[in-house]
């Protein structure tokens, strides 16, 4: 079967409340009643040429309520009414079984994607409560949650995407999926500046879009500054730095320094090319007239500003979107496409990454964060260690320089202290031989997630989950996705005694933990 282009091969439903009305334990094909408009929606998919399957919990199999015969019955019945399904996976088991397939557990999702010839990674899962989510999440897919009456409100704050029925989940998907494409006929360039001036994360959730602008040019140079520029050494299909501190982006600016700004005009003379990737709250606008001022003949970039004549393509994204898909999205609009065959998974250059000399398979809990809001408390991160010290796990506790008294207090007598010891490289290489990681919403989330570990994503809700969390590689959301700092930005937590991750469950931690290291990962990296 051939692959569609996009971001996505296949679609992941669950069965009850999601593609049928539930009915509780339902052995009987006459009780199936599919939601309004879910034939019609299949039927789009389906035409997209997008793979198409269904993971289902069914205990009351397990429970005697109803038999595998009577379950496939009903089956086929919606197989009936909606359309075939390139896969069915059914877990008969109820939580006391321990499986692994079990949602909130990945393996149906792992297993749906392997039937249909693909990976988690590129499927989307779509259900209706907090369990399919987290399969979603846990097996490194896209998790789109269509609420009814029975979803809680805490799984809908929870939720990296949310849909108001199943029409409107096939819209999102299929807009996500054309997205990336290209706007005309791609062309090739000679030489492109790629811009994205901001701290190391930002930096590298860029990378499957750089590898796509590389894919159309003969050399790419990436605008960066001074937090940013270790991740970009890191990323593959970028030749060459230019650091620069630009005052409208950094969070603790220095005044305007005109000849400063006159020596950046005169080193931005000479591209092809030119693509700006901004977060949301930043302008593109001022590189871009820096841009023009040098002479850069074509300047793309997302902006919701007017941008006169600055910008040759202005580009709008909707909230929420995947920060990677969200570039993917404006490098596609500039007529540069992902090449055939790329995975669009975050990636670093295989020889920048260090390998460390500890034994494979220790767990990595990093508590600093690039701003406070994002940090969990000390103290929770030390009982963490201890408990998964207690529970068997090797422990490595990792921070930067300026926080070895934090890492130093974390790991205590249980863990070992890499803190302040490790350049960004090598953090690279030790994330890259461990089973997990566990990290707030952070830089070394996203290198783990580009080394392909999974990330137990202590999330602090001051930005949208789905737009900042780990990208395409397996997760456990932990804190209080609907505490009061949702969604404020905050660089320091507006709320007293920081409640979203200061109440953080110790055995929740342990189980996350448990959950992502039971499922082995290969080491990949690009060269």
């Amino acid at each position: 079967m051939t692959t569609p282009p996009g971001l996505f091969d296949a679609v992941l439903f669950d069965r009850d409340g999601t593609l049928v009305h539930d009915v509780p334990y339902n052995g009987d094909p006459a009780l199936v009643e599919p939601v309004a408009g879910a034939r019609a929606a299949l039927d789009r998919l389906r035409a997209a040429g997008l793979r198409l399957g269904v993971v289902t919990n069914q205990s009351g199999i397990a429970r005697g309520l109803l038999t595998r015969a009577q379950a496939d019955a009903v089956n086929a019945r919606v197989e009936e009414l909606l359309g075939p399904f390139g896969t069915w996976q059914v877990c008969p088991h109820d939580d006391a079984a321990g499986c692994a397939c079990r949602k909130p557990a990945p393996g149906l999702v792992h297993a749906a994607a392997r039937a249909l010839g693909t990976t988690a990674a590129r499927c989307v899962v779509v259900g209706d409560i907090g369990r399919d989510m987290g399969a979603a999440l846990a097996a490194g897919a896209t998790g789109i949650l269509v609420p009814t009456p029975v979803t809680l409100a805490g799984e809908v704050a929870a939720a990296p995407a949310v849909a108001a029925d199943l029409p409107a989940a096939v819209d999102e998907i299929l807009r996500r999926q054309a997205s990336v494409a290209a706007a005309g006929q791609p062309r090739r360039r000679r030489h492109v500046l790629v811009a994205r001036p901001d701290s190391a994360g930002d930096v590298l959730l860029m990378g499957p879009a750089f590898r796509a602008v590389a894919a159309h040019a003969d050399r790419v140079t990436l605008l960066c500054g001074p937090r940013g520029r270790a991740a970009a050494e890191l990323l593959p299909g970028v030749d060459e730095l230019i650091e620069h501190r630009l005052p409208w982006i950094d969070p603790q600016p220095q005044p305007v320094d005109p000849a400063a700004m006159a020596a950046l005009t005169d080193r931005l003379a000479g591209f092809d090319e030119a693509v700006v990737f901004t977060s949301f709250h930043q302008s593109a606008l001022p590189l871009a007239l820096l841009l023009r001022m040098a002479g850069v003949p074509r300047v793309s970039a997302i902006s919701d500003d007017y941008p006169g004549s600055l910008l040759d393509v202005r580009h709008r994204v909707p909230p929420g979107v995947p920060e990677p898909e969200r570039a993917l999205s404006l490098a596609a609009a500039a007529g540069f496409p992902p090449p055939p065959g790329d995975d669009l998974a975050l990636r670093l250059r295989a020889d920048r990454v260090v390998p460390g000399d500890l034994p494979p398979g220790y767990v990595v809990v990093h508590p600093g964060a690039s701003v406070p809001a994002r940090a969990a408390p000390a103290g929770p991160l030390r009982a963490a260690v201890a408990a998964l010290a207690a529970a068997g796990h090797r422990v490595v506790v990792t921070g930067g320089p300026a926080e070895t008294a934090l890492t130093a207090e974390v790991a205590g007598d249980a863990g070992t202290d890499l803190g302040g010891r490790l350049s960004l490289g090598e953090l690279a290489g030790v994330l890259a031989a461990a089973s997990c990681v566990v990290v707030g919403n952070t830089g070394p989330a996203h290198v783990a997630a580009a080394v392909g570990t999974p990330v137990v994503s202590l999330y602090a809700p001051t930005v949208p989950y789905g737009q900042w969390g780990p990208y395409r590689v397996p997760a456990v959301r932990l804190g209080d996705a609907a505490a009061p700092c949702r969604d404020t930005r905050a660089s320091v937590c507006p709320v007293p005694a920081h409640p979203c991750l200061s109440t953080l469950e110790i055995s929740a931690v342990v189980a996350a933990v448990g959950l992502l290291s039971a499922s082995s990962k290969p080491v990949e990296v690009a060269a």
